[in-house]
């Protein structure tokens, strides 16, 4: 049953169940035996490039130093050997904080991992472990997805965070760049952000947010105002409930806003995209095989 266990790689493990494997070394241990704790010269580490976190708080990184010049750094970090050194898997942030102490050795833990392994461990290890603000966090739910097939469901039960959280999330990444970055430098709130997501112009409303200083309820209520409607026009029918509620679900399993238009058993479906990443992605879903240059020939 333990040999099982051990076998067992991948969604839901983190660091802590990485760490609940770990053998505390005897004084003679062998300097290279996988499994246990070894010190490594902190120069001998690489970050991995496919770290989901991009972004670190330099407030946050400075404490961690601190402390680290103080006790040391106290949980080793998950490493995997490189040909000249260790590639780091779970850690990077006590790897920066150390380096920053003038720390020159570090604990380590050094497991054989596969690449995809390896990126898998690492988004479950910052999702579970760091404060990601909400577009990183819901970049590594859409990774989960995209390269494991991983479902919102299993996400759920794994991370012990609600279904509704993980959609809410990921339906962020329908937003336009623009307000994705003002999300990812904190001007806007998650609650902001989802409140964008269904208007006409995200990018001009996020604007206007952030001049004025509108709070979430504030927002909320200018996406609710009735438009003006024009001379001898009547006003557009209100959607219903199940038609929202598809356009949502769609619009969290593409990553792009997707509105329904329905009526009579007929209608029209759109997909708006704002990079050429996400039309390359929307191709290889639909399996059209278009590329970037040959949309810019067109045009």
């Amino acid at each position: 049953m333990s040999e099982k266990r051990v076998e067992r790689r991948g969604l839901g493990r983190g660091l802590s169940a990485l760490m609940a494997e770990v053998a505390t070394p005897p004084a003679d241990s062998a300097p290279n035996e996988r499994g246990t704790v070894q010190r490594v010269a902190i120069d001998l580490l690489v970050p991995n490039p496919d770290q989901p976190r991009r972004h670190f708080d330099e407030t946050a990184l400075a404490e961690l130093a601190a402390s680290i010049r103080e006790k040391g750094v106290i949980q080793p970090l998950i490493v995997r050997p490189r040909e000249a050194g260790y590639e780091i898997v779970a850690g990077e942030r006590r790897w920066r904080a150390a380096q920053r102490a003038q720390v020159h050795e570090v604990p380590v833990v050094v497991r054989d991992f596969t690449d995809t392994e390896v990126l898998e461990i690492a988004i479950i290890e910052n999702i579970q472990r760091t404060d990601l603000n909400p577009i990183e966090e819901a970049m590594g739910y859409r990774a989960l997805i995209d390269r494991f097939g991983h479902t919102q469901e299993k996400l759920s039960e794994a991370m012990g965070k609600s279904r509704s959280h993980i959609a809410n999330l990921m339906r962020l990444l329908s937003l336009p760049d623009e307000v994705q970055g003002m999300l990812r430098d904190g001007r806007l709130s998650a609650g902001h952000a989802r409140a964008l997501i269904t208007a006409d112009d995200p990018a001009m409303l996020a604007r206007k947010v952030v001049l004025e200083g509108l709070s979430v309820r504030q927002t909320e209520a200018l996406l609710k105002a009735p438009p003006s409607a024009p001379p001898g026009k009547n006003k557009a029918k209100a959607k219903d409930a199940d038609t929202r509620g598809l356009e949502n679900d769609l619009s969290a399993m593409l990553g792009m806003k997707v509105e329904i238009d329905h009526a009579g058993g007929k209608g029209v479906m759109t997909i708006r995209y704002s990079s050429m990443e996400q039309l390359d992605r929307l191709c290889a879903i639909i399996g059209t095989p278009f590329s970037q240059r040959e949309i810019g020939e067109e045009r």
